[in-house]
């Protein structure tokens, strides 16, 4: 049994006002209306209570004006408390679910763009190309180096500023280039870029993009050379084409005229990229797979052919840390055969690809393909799967840890709502005792483990007594008068005023004794699940 620990799905707000994620405005504000005598911080005099109260009126008051309102309300169901900070805002032509979802993941990605610009950012590459034949020769082992460096700066809201190098060296020859770019961000969906490059290509250019729809980008650029004055047009759309796929078409105009079209498509499994080129100079097509065989490791195949290239590429990865990421090709094709060696870590790589051989040769492309994938396969089965297990079973001490903090402090707030809700819970309890009508004996709520143990609640060892809390007060205050008790369908539980989630990340249930009518009842139901009493197959 999985469940969802945030997001939509736990519809606390509901559970706090003890209503149905269907209910009417007027149930929400007659629910409010309850709530508010209860809590009203005039009711109480002691300032402890005064201040309990003010904590958990502050919590009525947010649920009810969240619930109230239509449009947030709408957020509220489908990304929870999320959606209503991340700034999505509800307009005339911005009314359906899917549309509210579209805008959400392009606020979400803008968000996170900007936290990528809100400081200095460097990114760059090294590439070391080695020669295996040319060492055997004697000739040495480097074939040729490549730098690049760019660093982004974020030096106001809307401008952005990055400066960058590039040089390359192989053989006697050599070149290189520094570049500036000023970004604008004009409004929310249009920008323009300022660039200059200096070097052997020294060049100067404008590029504006802008959002033409909620699925459709189109950016439209010009570069003039300083050195022979030829200029390039540049034109690109870019089309949403499903959730997770889109497509962008780009015109270069110039000395080197072209159209490409591509595709591309992203989910959490799988990644595919392909590319068809039409040059004057030359044609080409273009394909990437990746597949994500866990969160850590993943296999990758490359294939390019063209009037320039024709070149196979297989091979795989793994992410070692939340930054860092190691991946190694092998690769065959017109130019030989190659090891390609890499090693991500934020926004730098170090790319080493070794040339084997120039050669075609069956023999040298069986082994080198053969070698490193059963060095592979013997690493990982004794070293680094011993040592992921070591770490992940320290972070999982870790987070076990960290959320027992968070839940000494869900218990404490849950214990100061029971003070609250004390004394009317009394009162409703004897009132319903006088006509022979609902009362609740005892009510717990916890741990599926604990309860698999039911015979045993009343002696539960330390570690699974930790996991349950005792919820007969809040069940006893939410009894209505005809002597009735109804928790809706779909609604965590955990977020009912006096509850609490005593075991984060585990499936949960409620078990419930009661007396009715001079008779015992009893029922357990799980987390998300309706219950609804007195029920007479409940009866003991």
């Amino acid at each position: 049994m999985k469940e969802e620990e945030n997001g939509p799905s736990s519809r606390e707000l509901y559970a706090l006002l003890h209503i149905s994620p269907e209910a009417s405005d007027e149930e929400i504000r007659k629910a409010y209306r309850q709530w508010a005598q209860v809590y009203h911080p005039d009711k109480y005099q002691s300032p402890q209570m005064k201040d309990i109260a003010t904590e958990n009126f502050q919590r009525i008051c947010e649920a009810y004006e969240i619930l109230t309102d239509e449009h947030k309300r709408t957020i509220y169901d489908i990304y929870g408390m999320e959606g209503l900070t991340s700034g999505l805002e509800l307009g005339p032509k911005l009314n359906q679910a899917e549309e509210i979802k579209e805008e959400f993941e392009r606020l979400r990605r803008r968000k996170e763009e900007e936290k990528v610009y809100s400081h200095v950012r460097p990114s760059g590459s090294v590439v070391a190309a080695l020669s295996l034949p040319r060492f055997l020769s004697g000739g040495g082992i480097m074939r040729g180096m490549a730098m690049s460096s760019e660093v982004q700066s974020q030096i106001s809201k809307r401008n952005v500023i990055a400066v960058g190098g590039n040089m390359t060296v192989n053989g006697n020859s050599g070149g290189g280039a520094a570049t500036f770019v000023l970004r604008n961000q004009i409004s929310s969906d249009s920008s323009i870029e300022f660039m200059a490059s200096a070097g052997l290509r020294s060049l100067i250019g404008v590029q504006t993009s802008r959002d033409l729809s909620l699925h459709s980008t189109a950016s439209s650029g010009i570069t003039i050379s300083l050195s022979d004055g030829s200029i390039n047009l540049t034109n690109t759309w870019t089309r949403q084409l499903s959730k997770t796929s889109n497509g962008n078409i780009q015109l270069v105009l110039g000395p080197e005229s072209s159209i490409a079209v591509g595709w591309q498509k992203k989910d959490e499994k799988t990644s595919a990229a392909g590319e068809l080129k039409f040059g004057t100079r030359s044609l080409g097509a273009s394909a990437h797979y990746t597949h994500h065989f866990s969160s850590k490791s993943h296999g990758r195949i490359v294939g390019r052919i063209g009037s320039t290239a024709l070149e196979f590429e297989v091979g795989g990865g793994r992410k070692i840390s939340d930054f860092s990421t190691v991946r190694m090709l092998y690769s065959i094709g017109i130019q030989g055969i190659f090891w390609k060696f890499e090693v991500h870590r934020g926004g730098q790589k170090l790319i080493i690809p070794v040339l084997l051989s120039r050669e075609l040769s069956a023999v040298v492309a069986t082994g080198a393909l053969m070698i490193p994938t059963s060095l592979y396969f013997l690493l990982k089965t004794f070293v680094v799967k011993p040592y992921y297990r070591k770490r992940e079973k320290q972070k999982a001490l870790e987070k076990m840890e960290k959320s027992s903090v968070q839940v000494q402090e869900a218990r404490a707030a849950a214990e100061k709502a029971q003070q609250l809700l004390q004394n009317v819970a009394n009162r409703k309890r004897n009132r319903q005792l006088e006509t022979d009508g609902l009362v609740i004996t005892r009510a717990i709520y916890g741990s599926h483990k604990a309860f698999k143990k039911r015979k045993e609640l009343r002696e539960l060892d330390d570690e699974l007594s930790s996991q349950v809390v005792d919820v007969t007060v809040p069940l006893n205050f939410l009894v209505n008068d005809p002597g009735q008790l109804k928790l809706h369908e779909g609604v965590k539980k955990s977020g009912i005023m006096g509850f609490y989630d005593p075991c984060p990340g585990e499936p949960k249930q409620l078990h419930v004794e009661y007396t009715y009518g001079g008779e015992r009842y009893e029922i357990t139901v799980n987390d998300y699940e309706e219950l609804v009493i007195p029920q007479l197959e409940h009866r003991i």
